[in-house]
């Protein structure tokens, strides 16, 4: 069949830079390559071609780091190639894009985390891509029943496949191939006649390292011999210091006991370090889906010691290659497990031999690619019973028209709350000055009684200055004289109230005319919203 491998957008194939995923591609590629034409898709790296072929194995790089980047590149190559079977690794958020891209082909998915949980994809999206696929391949049990638990409908699909390790590289430092190697890099970094620890990960604080240093001045009461190695970074190749790393230092410098930070170190090499200690401890406190090291340690000969956290434990058989400490929060609890294994050598070493027995037996490279081919074969014979996948894409469609409708929404809301509140404020206006307008009438009805009163008083005399202040005199001056005053307040009055009338209707057909403009414009700015959405 012809195979296309897809990657993850993060790190490059092969593992050039680390990482778990890329490790297992790796391991797997030279058993499935034998069975199948494959073709592996990832991520470009400044050291490796755009394409190549590497025993009969077909490598294509697009370019990554941002999801969204590199989905369009999965797409674009999807689109004009034809593969049978397409695996994708822990990004269910590519189905969909793939399944448009291939009509026609199988899907699977291998997972690696708990990318199916929904901060990290939409609920509809997530029941859409498991419609779509075939088969799901978990590295652990706990990431399968992480799955199944949120949805039940999948269980039939998910199936546990452990990863491996190259037992030929990983060794003990007994191994006659690794005992100069252990000898050396024990006395470059004065780890001579030391019982050495090894931490081998990510320097974040869900790895928990800083719990391990933590308890080491409680296990040098006991073990005078102890020493600490702590092999890795903050993000693989990256070797950056963080507040967490800088954290990790200062608590070193107080010890006593040594503590030799290697920083990255290249996959090429890591196996040294492990041949190099004698004891392994994982200490993550964040349900991990099941790290490699575990492997790793174990080919080496390493007894383990290991967090109850994620699919870490399911590699253990506690008393016969480790131990697993349940509250990998306290230090203390380390401590315990750690002094169970030094203060007997006789079980360090069974511990140490099972561990390898495991690794040669049940975690190789060889049953992973078996175990594989074995998920391949039943989703070339599955049929779905499941959404058609026009109507899985017409979803994927929905979800995001629906977001682009919220996004419009919002905007359309915004802006009808600034013409609304522009409306009330003219509305405002126009109100107040209605009320100024009344009340200077009010005023003036009030001035005009008093004239009246002067003018029952007898006839006055009209100054310049009265003639320019006060032009409601010179309305009043220009009535006819009537020998009865009361007449002539009635006659104020009536003209007073038509003056107001008219004031009050020239105020209402400007504020009418403003209020129609402000209408028309909101009709504008909707009518540009609807053009947008189109």
């Amino acid at each position: 069949m012809k195979i296309l491998m897809i990657c993850t957008e993060k790190l490059p194939v092969p593992a050039v830079l680390g990482g778990a995923i890329q490790t297992y591609i790796a391991g797997a590629l030279p058993y499935l390559g034998k069975q199948h034409d494959i073709t592996v898709l990832g991520i470009t790296e400044s050291s490796l071609p755009d394409q190549e072929t590497v025993d009969g194995i077909r490598f294509v790089r697009v370019p990554g780091k941002i999801f969204e980047v590199y989905r369009e590149g999965v797409a674009v190559y999807v689109k004009s190639n034809q593969f049978d079977l397409i695996h994708i690794f822990n990004r269910p958020r590519l189905v969909l894009a793939v399944r448009e891209a291939a009509p026609h082909s199988k899907i699977t998915l291998s997972m690696h985390n708990d990318m199916f949980n929904t901060e990290k994809i939409d609920p509809v999206e997530a029941n859409a891509a498991l419609e779509e696929v075939a088969g799901i391949v978990t590295v652990s049990d706990y990431i399968g029943n992480v799955i199944r638990g949120l949805y039940p409908q999948a269980s039939s699909k998910i199936r546990t496949i452990y990863s491996g390790v190259d037992h030929t590289r990983f060794l003990p430092g007994s191994h006659p191939k690794m005992q100069s190697t252990r000898s050396q890099l024990r006395k470059t970094h004065g780890l001579e006649n030391k019982t050495v620890i090894l931490f081998a990960g990510r320097l974040s604080p869900n790895k928990g390292v800083d719990k391990l240093v933590r308890a080491l001045p409680e296990l040098s009461k006991k073990f005078k011999d102890l020493a600490l190695v702590i092999v890795g970074s903050k993000w693989f190749s990256q070797d950056d210091t963080t507040d967490f790393i800088a954290y990790v230092r200062a608590l070193s410098k107080k010890l006593t006991v040594p503590v030799v930070a290697t920083g990255f170190v290249s996959p090429d090499e890591i196996q040294n370090w492990f041949a190099a200690a004698d004891l392994f401890v994982c200490t993550s406190i964040w349900q991990e889906p099941l790290a490699r090291v575990h492997y790793e340690a174990m080919a080496a000969g390493l007894p383990i010691v290991t967090t109850a956290r994620g699919g870490n434990p399911e590699v253990i058989l506690p008393g016969e290659n480790g131990l697993v400490v349940e509250n990998p929060e306290d230090p203390a609890a380390f401590a315990e497990k750690i002094s169970t294994i030094l203060s007997n050598k006789s079980l360090m070493k069974k511990m140490g031999e099972k561990g390898r027995s495991l690794a040669i037996s049940e975690y190789n490279w060889e049953r992973v690619a078996s175990d594989i081919l074995a998920a391949w074969q039943d989703a070339m014979d599955w049929a779905s019973e499941y959404v058609p996948m026009e109507e899985n894409l017409a979803v994927a469609a929905e979800i995001t028209a629906k977001e682009n409708q919220t996004v419009a929404a919002e905007i359309t809301a915004e802006e009808d709350q600034t013409v609304a509140a522009e409306i009330t404020a003219k509305e405002n206006q126009t109100v107040a000055a209605e009320i100024t307008a009344e009340d200077t009438i009010h005023e003036t009805v009030g001035s005009a009684d008093e004239e009246l009163q002067d003018l029952n008083a007898g006839p006055a005399i009209e100054t310049e200055e009265t003639h320019i202040t006060n032009p409601l005199r010179r309305s009043i001056r220009t009535f006819p004289k009537e020998s009865d005053a009361i007449s002539k307040r009635d006659r104020l009055r009536e003209t007073l109230q038509e003056m107001l009338r008219e004031s009050i209707q020239e105020s209402v057909r400007s504020s009418l005319s403003e209020t129609i403009t402000m209408a028309e414009t909101m009709r504008e700015i909707r009518s540009k919203l609807r053009r947008k959405k189109s």
